[in-house]
């Protein structure tokens, strides 16, 4: 990382564009790799990427080569996390002190959520997709992103409160829709409060013991529908808690956008995700964390070994989905228990390369498919004209494994130039 380190400065556009050599660019409009590249850029947007020099129209006046010839280093967009609760800390393991910390009042929570959302452009994320809180703690982050005090800090969007049924699951994220009385009004409620998608709880988590999903979904097709509709009217995306082959085809039935954990899915199912393209975000970080953690949790073999299959499961799921070409979108549901904002990001992109996928496709999950399909407000999550300037830079071989994300990088986020990361030890906040 020496090469970055000494040039920090020149890689921010304070006197105009900088222009960038790069050995290899990794778009993340697909899976593809350019080498010997050419990256132009200022504080508002990219200006110019591709194989061919830039025109001067995009240079410096008089510039005749690029700021820095970096032949070692890869060129990738920010990475994008698509399902977090900022809301809480996941990188806390006490359950005692995760409990407390759900009864604090809303403005600790919020500036508890600012401060770990802060720490994470240093990792390397620059935006996040809230999943879900019924503190608010989302829409106010999402809220500060839009003002111009903001500071640096993720491009965040949020759904507020999570929809649920009255005493299902989900009450730590959710307000029962029973509170409006329909789908209707539940959704013109979240939208009038600020949200930017919608956020339902189809169905209840896995059974550890049992090994799957046992309750019955919360949400039948039609009322799912009802949800769905009702959103798409009014110009927003719906992203859905669901695990179950039940479930699922619920989700399927209703035309929801995007199936977020979907655990026992079939591949029935990821053939109708394609041709219907519906995003899945299927989360293995949570459950991961109750394997690697199993004796300390106190699960027995028995449950430790249903964990194990439902992994497998999962990740057979991912490998075939990505053969099928169903749109993979990353997500590592941080906040869960053992699952802590940025890290546990950068461990659930290291999952789903462990599950089959090329680091190649991993990169574009969190990167390009994740701006493609999901309707954020910003343009970001690609390295193509009229983006905004947020990307990486790294000499590690991310195109190899995306465990080298973990790696000294610079993060280029609009007029400023961030190297390296905090310290994955530090307790969560």
């Amino acid at each position: 990382m020496s090469a970055l380190a000494e040039i920090p400065n020149a890689l921010a556009p304070h006197s105009g564009p900088v222009w960038l050599r790069v050995g290899r660019l990794f778009s993340g409009r697909d899976a593809t790799v350019l080498r010997d590249a050419h990256l132009v850029y200022d504080d508002t947007r990219i200006l110019h990427a591709g194989l061919a020099a830039p025109s001067a129209d995009y240079l410096r006046t008089g510039q005749r080569a690029p700021d820095h010839h970096l032949p070692e280093h890869i060129a990738l967009p920010g990475l994008i996390d698509a399902h977090t609760h900022l809301f809480i800390e996941g990188g806390e393991e006490n359950p005692e002190k995760r409990a407390d910390t759900l009864k604090l009042p809303a403005a600790e929570l919020h500036a508890k959520a600012s401060a770990r959302l802060a720490r994470l452009v240093a990792l390397g994320v620059v935006a996040v997709r809230e999943a879900g809180d019924k503190a608010g703690v989302g829409l106010a982050l999402q809220a500060r992103w839009r003002s111009a005090a903001r500071g640096v800090m993720p491009y965040v969007d949020a759904p507020g409160a999570a929809i649920n049924h009255q005493g299902r699951y989900g009450s730590f994220m959710a307000r029962p829709t029973e509170e409006q009385g329909s789908p209707e009004a539940t959704v013109a409620e979240r939208i009038a409060a600020g949200a930017h998608r919608i956020k339902l709880i189809a169905t209840g988590i896995i059974n550890f013991e049992k090994g799957m999903v046992t309750a019955k979904p919360q949400m039948p097709a039609p009322e799912l529908t009802q949800f769905a509709e009702a959103a798409r009217s009014r110009g927003k995306q719906t992203m859905v808690h669901c695990s179950g082959n039940d479930g699922v085809a619920n989700c399927i039935a209703a035309r929801v956008d995007t199936i977020e954990h979907g655990y026992f899915i079939d591949d029935n199912q990821l053939a109708q995700l394609r041709d219907l393209d519906l995003a899945w975000v299927p989360t293995f970080a949570p459950v991961q964390y109750q394997v690697d953690h199993a004796a300390a949790l106190g699960w027995s073999d028995l449950i430790r070994d249903n964990l194990r299959r439902i992994l497998d499961g999962h990740a057979r799921s991912l490998a075939r989905a990505a053969q099928l070409g169903v749109r993979l979108v990353a997500g590592s549901d941080a906040g869960s228990h053992g699952v802590a904002h940025g890290w546990g990001f950068l461990r659930e992109l290291e999952l789903m390369q462990q599950a089959g996928l090329s680091a190649m496709q991993v990169l574009h999950s969190a990167t390009g498919a994740s701006a493609a399909r999901l309707g954020y407000a910003e343009n970001f999550g690609t390295l193509t004209v009229g983006v905004k300037p947020r990307f990486l830079l790294t000499e590690h071989d991310v195109i190899a494994s995306v465990e080298n994300l973990r790696r000294p990088k610079a993060v280029i986020f609009d007029g400023s130039v961030h190297l390296g990361g905090d310290d994955p030890a530090v307790p969560g906040l």
